[in-house]
């Protein structure tokens, strides 16, 4: 009934398996890929024919992760699957990334690519494997892919790289970098750094590009075994060369003079003007608009390459190294607790830095296990950035991405948990675009959360490298816009302080780039990067020496743990009281650790006060000052410490004989008295005789004194 085959490798000390013939037979594609006991199911499925009207190629990635591969019914409600979690949606831009420019020209033929994760063993991480399996699937699909890719994690460990390291590995790991690519060069990179150098960041992608190759490899002798006969490439109609020729000679000079507008906004009116117009005079003459506009892109690309690579000028008048103008602002909202405003060219984010307490620290339900996050970095893209009106919703893929990508250059320079116990939330509202709005995000967050006076180690800045690469050369771009983005070949994004990177993205729209390449474009973005850095020292240099007087303080005490209970009360009633009355935020932890939050230092010390009454051991000799609480025929009972009671005896309620317990003290009364003992039962005993009721004073000791 199956024919099934299999191909198996060791790979990084563990067993790879890729198997097809079995499941998900209907597919053009499908391949069970298996690294350790992770399992993860990688189809694609292509539609024969061309989606009508479409000038693009409508590729869709899907990762998903079910709650059953860890053993685990999904938390809420419902008890199913729901919306992509944040971890779906980056390991989906993971597999899109690299295996996009390796689909043939021209082919539109609406793709869908499904990865879902069977089972996680809880040492290996799915990403890795769904990106292998999706490569397999695509090679023996018969689909036009230029493939196959290999994937692969790299740690950078006591001074070794170490492929693929188990994630208990990861802990003590500097480096923790994804990459991909074909066996001729890298087409993406994805890290988070510990403010490692250039050179080590390089050495760890050459280290993943040759070790994967075992994969790459593996997926030929795969497919040599069971691939589907290969789709016929698109081709390009007799019409083609002669559009191409004519839209060249109607648009040629008109595009050129469009492209020499330094001013976005102008110049992209102008070029819009001038494909508007080559589209109507072509299809006028009889050429299909599809094929006319895809032209124009290409037009619209030789122009722009062409000029940077002859004379070195880009389409804003600048060389292929300078930055654009950095205005950097903080401080700019009254009531946030830092705020700042980051402004390079035509590119702006409006970045604002809350901090909170561990109430507000995200929950999040991973196949791993439940964890809590107390950094949060959210990134948005409003149309108006962009001089366009969109649809507003929720945050799409792009939008979590980038967020991900500033949070990663952010997070190696925070200060730890414990020695600033606050919960952090970063918002970077892209007010203007035109370029790397990510890097202006990183640089945005470090001014905002110094200006908040959260003790970074250094300021942390990032910039976006493009390239232009032909046959005739090549040329790196620091700080590009988008127009460059677009018709450029790659987006190499870098993020790091004066010691070292802390992030790096890379992405690459041709097939391969050298290694060469790539150590001149992380030459050019350490110079870039310092450059931007010592503008934003120009607002802000370093971190406040103080949180901001709109932000809580968070002070932290310790009790044992066998005084917890007696702190939160029975069904929480103590600790609301506390909070409810003194206006303060407690957190408690199982370690008896106690944060004590308030914007108010008074009713923090309420607070603190509170709780260090109700775990106070009595001491004998000390005077404390009580209420009485409840009369007996033997004397009185009186809270004195916290929630602690004791008893004062008849005999001791004054120096002379009492008859009667109501004779002295009523309940309500604020008396002082004095601990003498403790009783057999563990009770404590007080005395009211041995203290001056006006004064406080300790008659006993006094007596002591003059005696002697």
């Amino acid at each position: 009934m199956f024919k099934i085959y299999r191909k198996e490798i060791e790979w990084g000390g563990r067993k790879l398996t890729l198997e097809t013939g079995h499941i998900a037979r209907q597919a053009d594609g499908a391949v069970m890929a298996t690294y350790g006991d992770t399992v993860v199911l990688c189809t694609v499925v292509g539609q024969r024919a061309p989606k009508p009207g479409v000038d693009f190629f409508p590729l869709t990635v899907n990762y998903q992760e079910k709650a059953f591969a860890a053993g685990k019914i999904p938390g809420g409600f419902f008890k199913r699957e729901g919306r992509p979690s944040e971890k779906e949606v980056l390991t989906s831009r993971l597999i899109d990334r690299p295996i996009r420019p390796l689909f043939a020209e021209g082919y539109r033929n609406e793709t869908q690519v499904v990865c879902t994760t069977l089972s996680h063993d809880l040492e290996n991480d799915p990403d890795i494997v769904a990106m292998v399996g999706a490569s397999a699937a695509l090679t023996i699909s018969g689909i036009p892919f230029l493939g196959p890719i290999g994937a692969a994690r790299v740690g950078y460990i006591d001074g070794q790289y170490v492929l693929n390291p188990r994630q208990e590995e990861l802990k003590n790991s500097s480096l923790e970098l994804v990459l991909a690519g074909t066996n001729e060069g890298v087409l993406m990179v994805e890290s988070e750094a510990s403010e490692l150098s250039e050179e080590i960041m390089l050495g760890a992608v050459t280290f993943g590009h040759e070790n994967f190759q075992p994969v790459i490899r593996a997926i030929i002798e795969l497919a040599e075994q069971c691939a589907n006969e290969p789709w016929p490439l698109p081709e390009k109609g007799p019409e083609y060369e002669a559009a191409k020729m004519r839209l060249k000679a109607v648009a040629g000079d008109a595009m050129r003079k469009a492209y020499e507008e330094t001013g976005k906004q102008a110049r992209t009116q102008k070029v819009d003007e001038v494909r508007a117009q080559a589209v109507e005079t072509l299809v006028a003459e009889g050429f299909e608009a599809e094929l006319v506009s895809k032209l124009t892109k290409g037009l619209e690309q030789d122009i722009v390459r062409g000029a940077i690579l002859e004379t070195g000028k880009r389409i804003d008048g600048r060389d292929t190294k300078t930055v654009r103008q950095i205005n950097s602002e903080v401080g700019v909202l009254p009531r946030a607790h830092g705020s700042a405003v980051f402004t390079r060219g035509e590119t702006q984010a409006f970045v604002v830095a809350t901090l909170g307490t561990g109430e507000d620290e995200q929950i999040i339900d991973a196949l791993e296990g439940e964890y809590r996050e107390h950094f949060l970095l959210h990134y948005n893209f409003p149309p108006y950035s962009t001089g366009e009106t969109g649809r507003m919703g929720s945050p799409g893929r792009r939008e979590v991405g980038h967020g991900k990508l500033a949070w990663r250059a952010v997070h190696p320079l925070l200060p730890k948990k414990e020695d600033f116990p606050y919960t952090l939330r970063v918002v970077s509202e892209i007010t203007e675009s035109n370029g790397s709005s990510s890097m202006a995000t990183v640089c945005g967050s470090s001014l905002a959360l110094m200006d908040a006076g959260v003790p970074l180690k250094r300021p942390v800045a990032g910039i976006a490298m493009g390239l232009i690469k032909e046959k005739s050369g090549f040329a790196v771009l620091s700080d590009i816009l988008g127009d460059e983005d677009h018709l450029g070949d790659m987006d190499f994004k870098v993020a790091g302080t004066t010691e070292g990177v802390t992030s790096l993205q890379m992405d690459i729209k041709i097939t391969s780039i050298t290694p060469e390449i790539m150590k001149i474009a992380l030459a050019q973005a350490r110079d870039g990067r310092l450059h931007i850095l010592g503008e934003m020292a120009k607002a802000l240099s370093r971190s406040r020496e103080a949180v901001s007087q709109n932000a809580p303080r968070i002070t932290v005490i310790n009790i044992p743990k066998d005084k917890i209970r007696e702190v939160i009360g029975s069904g929480g009633k103590v600790i609301r009281e506390i909070c409810e009355v003194t206006g303060a935020k407690i957190d408690i932890e199982d370690d008896g650790t106690i944060k004590v939050a308030a914007v108010d230092a008074s009713a923090s010390q309420a607070a603190i006060d509170w709780i260090r009454g109700i775990v106070a051991e009595p001491e004998i000799g000390v005077v404390y000052t009580g209420k009485v609480v409840k009369i007996m025929e033997f004397g009185a009972f009186v809270n004195f410490l916290g929630s602690r009671d004791g008893l004062v005896h008849i005999s001791e309620l004054a120096p002379h004989r009492v008859k009667q317990v109501s004779d002295v003290v009523k309940v309500g009364d604020v008396v002082k008295v004095k601990c003498i003992g403790m009783d057999d039962r563990g009770k404590v005993k007080l005395s009211m005789k041995a203290v001056d009721q006006q004064t406080g004073a300790d008659l006993s000791s006094e007596k002591a004194a003059a005696a002697n």
